[in-house]
């Protein structure tokens, strides 16, 4: 019995250890109100794509707005003006008048006429501001209609981020008196007219009719210890600023009323001009696409007298929330979901399959999530979306993470030894370890040392181990941005591979670009070779396209995944004509880039093994999005005062071959001279030389290098040559020559 459970524990390891962990962080986040701004903007959004609600028929709003003021030339409006303006709304009989201005001192003229009027109109509703803050004080309400019990509180409940979601029913003055607000007031008398009770049951609950107000808790909803002072209730919007009728100032003062417009309503009167500064961010200002929409406060407590109304009459739904505990479980059933689905996938076969399935997964039930939020706030419930999703969502992550982790230290055993793309292949293809391979479209991008052979020769090494490590190090750097596949390090050489195992449509000009890039880097290497006493080294670049066979080749004890066929040779004996800083490109990779690249000039070459000549192109930049450029090379030949004898040998590779030849330096210049000679050469064959000096002719120690470029005069056999490796003792001859002369 133990066992088995220990063994479904094992199996399901990942998703006990990361659920509880996310669940636990998710809830922490949102006791400590991280989430909060995040979950009100959702409920904003969820306002806003929810369908828009009939206008409410027994509420008119009479507005005082720009074009009103102007007409008037007044404000505050005097008591004249304002008397005039409830006389007129009064002939209508309307079941309420709600006045949102403050009215606690006179502007004559016409103040008794509005007390008086006061005093004889018992439907009317005056406001009074119960609430000081640091940016408002409290404003006394007319002391008329405070008699008469006839005034409600404004006040307006504001969240961090300045919105207004929640509305007053009540709340208390700063003696403890309850004070009621005037939308409560105003929808009170409507319901009292049609024979709905309202009143307050044994726990203090407002109900309506058989409905009960929700007072908002502390922690309702996505709120964390927002304040609850009063009986506050969440406010359930209509629409943004559409879902009452209006009627402006002037109209309402001049009688141009539809008859029976404002009978058995509710008449509001208050400001929606800009200048008055009664406007206010409400769930609508969350505007992903727009500019935001504010609203006036006189539309705000239109909004709620509609929700009590609404509820007790015509049973529309109010917004509630689950308790907080039902919350957690909530998140908690997200989260396990979430670890569930990518736990589930490790088992499957083919990467792109895991990938795509665990995406779909994902997104599917990330739909689901939203798509319920949103049902069920069609419903009246507000159910927390964010931190559900963040626990689905870290779930996964999580998840994949503990596998990858996995995977990771695999990678760390091999990784030393085969490139990151060449594990990955391995691990997550079931074939990937199988022999055998398939034919594809590689770009092959060789590099070399120039003269690296020679140089060993005379360096200690240690200092050779030094040297090449610190080149290495900087060219796979740099291989590994342009996404390209070290295949191998051959010594000084490299091998690169762009298009496996991961074939992209750019592979050849990523291999071109990375070329540019790596002889770019050559400047940092030789400075910081200068820096601990190395000497400057250069390297030359061949690269090749063509179709080529990729996968693992070898036996089942030993294998090594590669690619191979009659292009990688080509592309190798491209890189041999190179000489240092320069990069020779065929033309199946031009055409294959088909993009800007800036050619500095061809050669027509035979290669061994290929039938027929080719050329071969310098290049010496690409543009498009890569933009990179090698300096234009200034290397002058300076003609010498006096020849230099020498004698040199030509190479088969690495090797000296036939008889030693007599020639002279003629001109000289910093990476090259001009070598003249009774011997007929061909282009780009490599040559060992050695100076002789004095009269007896002696050979200055050490081997010199160099490379044909190009035949200069036929007739007096004078050939252009381009050093490829020059010994210390050497270089410090060449200088002087270059001095005196």
């Amino acid at each position: 019995m133990w066992a088995k459970v220990k063994q479904k524990v094992w199996a399901w390891r990942g998703v006990l250890v990361t659920v509880p962990t996310v669940t636990g962080v998710v809830i922490a986040l949102r006791l400590f109100g991280l989430l909060q701004l995040l979950e009100l903007a959702t409920l904003d959004q969820l306002f806003q794509l929810r369908p828009r609600e009939a206008i409410d028929p027994r509420i008119v709003i009479v507005t005082i707005g720009e074009t009103d003021l102007q007409q008037l030339q007044q404000y505050p409006l005097s008591d004249a003006t304002l008397a005039r303006l409830l006389n007129n709304l009064k002939q209508q009989q309307p079941t309420a008048i709600g006045l949102d201005l403050y009215r606690d001192l006179p502007i004559e003229p016409g103040h008794e006429e509005l007390v008086q009027l006061f005093k004889t109109t018992p439907n009317l509703i005056g406001v009074q501001k119960v609430v000081s803050s640091p940016d408002s004080s409290a404003v006394a309400p007319p002391p008329a209609l405070k008699q008469q019990d006839q005034v409600g509180a404004n006040d307006l409940v504001l969240d961090t981020d300045g919105r207004v979601r929640r509305g007053l029913l009540y709340l208390a003055d700063p003696d403890g008196n309850p004070v009621f607000s005037f939308s409560f007031k105003l929808a009170y008398r409507y319901l009292q007219q049609k024979g709905v009770k309202v009143d307050q049951n044994v726990d203090n609950q407002v109900y309506a009719g058989s409905v009960i107000f929700p007072r908002f808790r502390t922690n309702d909803g996505g709120y964390i210890r927002a304040k609850e002072e009063g009986y506050q209730v969440l406010l359930n919007y209509r629409d943004d600023t559409q879902g009452f009728q209006t009627l402006s100032l002037i109209d309402a003062l001049e009688n141009r009323m539809p008859p029976g417009l404002l009978h058995d309503r509710i008449v509001l009167v208050g400001s929606t001009a800009e200048s008055l500064k009664d406007l206010f961010y409400t769930p609508y200002n969350s505007q992903i696409l727009g500019a935001p929409k504010r609203m006036a406060g006189v539309t705000i407590h239109a909004n709620l007298i509609s929700q009590i109304i609404s509820a007790a009459v015509d049973d529309r739904q109010l917004i509630r929330t689950w308790p907080e505990w039902a919350e957690w479980l909530w998140i908690l059933g997200w989260t396990t979901l979430g670890g569930i689905i990518c736990w589930r996938q490790r088992l499957s076969s083919g990467s792109t399959k895991i990938l795509f399935l665990k995406r779909f997964r994902l997104i599917v039930a990330g739909a689901c999530l939203i798509t319920g939020v949103y049902l069920a706030f069609l419903l009246g419930w507000w159910i927390p979306l964010v931190p559900a999703l963040m626990g689905l969502a870290g779930a996964a992550f999580s998840v994949t993470g503990y596998l990858a982790h996995n995977a990771t230290e695999m990678r760390k055993t091999f990784g030393r030894y085969l490139t990151d793309e060449v594990v990955a292949n391995l691990l997550e293809t079931p074939s990937g370890l199988q022999l055998g391979g398939e034919r594809r479209k590689v770009t092959v991008l060789m590099s070399d040392v120039r003269g690296f052979s020679a140089l060993s020769e005379w360096l200690p090494p240690e200092k050779v181990v030094a040297l090449l490590n610190h080149y290495l190090g900087a060219m796979a750097d740099v291989i590994d941005q342009y996404k390209g596949t070290i295949n191998e390090f051959i010594g000084d050489g490299i091998f690169v591979m762009f298009g496996a195992p991961v074939s992209r449509p750019d592979d050849a000009q990523r291999a071109i670009a990375c070329a540019i890039a790596m002889q770019q880097a050559m400047t940092a290497v030789n400075e910081q070779n200068r820096q601990i006493g190395l000497p400057a080294i250069e390297m030359g670049i061949g690269i090749n396209t063509g179709e080529v066979v990729v996968g693992n080749v070898g036996s089942q004890r030993r294998a090594k995944y590669t690619v191979i066929g009659r292009h990688v040779n080509l592309a190798a004996r491209i890189e041999s004509y190179t000489v240092g800083g320069q990069i020779l490109v065929s033309e199946d990779t031009l055409k294959d880039a088909d993009c800007e690249v800036r050619i500095q000039g061809e050669l027509c070459v035979e290669p061994k093994g290929i039938r027929t000549p080719m050329t071969v192109y310098e290049v010496g930049g690409i543009g498009g999005k890569y933009q990179l450029f090698l300096p234009e090379a200034e290397d002058r030949m300076q003609p010498l005062g006096q020849a230099v004898p020498l004698e040199f040998t030509v190479l088969e590779g690495k090797h000296a071959v036939g008889n030693l030849f007599q020639g002279q330096l003629t001109k000289l210049s910093k990476s090259g001279a001009e070598l003249q000679t009774e011997q007929p050469l061909d282009v780009l064959s490599n040559l060992k030389l050695h100076l002789l000096t004095g009269v007896d002719r002696t050979q200055l120690s050490g081997d010199l290098y160099a490379k044909v470029i190009k035949q200069v005069d036929e007739s007096a056999h004078r050939f252009a040559i381009r050093f490829t490796s020059v010994p210390p003792e050497i270089a410090i001859a060449l200088q002087a020559l270059r001095k005196t002369n």
